[in-house]
């Protein structure tokens, strides 16, 4: 469940949240959706994929952190093993809110239902002691604008994928040191001999549109399959 609501200072003047890493406060999932405009900070540590929805038929891209679901090979306790954490996990518990106008100003909304609500008097305050956000809700405000406009220009990112059909599924069959084995399924991937043989015509266009970029930050990504993989060995004990 959850309960968003409109974060003002006179509502939520003592609420603290928590920014410690943890399972139990929602970071325990095998993937993080992300945008083109974090592509570049994505590939250093994750490999980037993409799942098609079965009922909008639209696409949408995903930072991988494990092979099973609420599997997360980057958390280990209280600690992130990662010099980076996606901007939707990173986020929470907040979000971006819509007002009725269209051309109004986003509003940050908060799920006050969300397990890193402080309930003991931990955790970070949002407001100072004048009422102003503190540095921490302005820091959101910067990663729930990126985001939103990530996911406003992610479209024709994804429009221009298609339209040369750069779009692959894909499966992949992990086999561990411990000999269990894992297969992925549903998700797919760029097609790199297609990008290779696209006419320079079609390079250009991307490249003006600002596609070609995320594109091969996608394709350098994939290479940390392998490092996600000996992650999960040594998290089988297999190290």
């Amino acid at each position: 469940m959850s309960r968003h609501a409109i974060l003002t200072h006179d509502e939520h003047a003592q609420l603290r949240v928590r920014t410690e890493a943890g399972a139990a406060l929602g970071d325990a999932v095998m993937a993080a959706f992300t945008v083109p405009l974090e592509f570049r900070r994505i590939q250093h540590d994750f490999p980037i994929v993409f799942r098609r929805d079965n009922q909008t038929g639209r696409f949408s891209a995903l930072a991988l952190l494990g092979f099973e679901s609420g599997e997360n090979l980057f958390l280990e306790g209280d600690r992130w093993e990662a010099d980076y954490k996606p901007l939707s996990l990173a986020i929470q518990p907040f979000l971006v809110g819509r007002a009725d106008d269209d051309q109004a100003p986003s509003q940050i909304h908060i799920d006050l239902d969300h397990p890193r609500i402080a309930t003991n008097g931990e955790g970070i305050l949002l407001f100072d002691a004048a009422g102003r956000p503190t540095p921490y809700v302005e820091r959101i405000g910067d990663m729930l604008a990126e985001l939103d406009e990530g996911h406003r220009t992610s479209e024709s990112f994804f429009a221009a994928l298609e339209r040369y059909e750069l779009l692959e599924p894909f499966f992949l069959d992990v086999e561990l040191r411990n000999g269990s084995k894992h297969r992925m399924v549903g998700y797919h991937m760029i097609n790199e001999d297609k990008l290779r043989a696209l006419e320079p015509g079609a390079v250009a266009e991307l490249h003006t549109e600002g596609h070609l970029m995320p594109i091969f930050m996608a394709l350098a990504s994939l290479s940390n399959l392998s490092v996600l993989i000996e992650r999960k060995n040594r998290r089988n004990g297999d190290g």
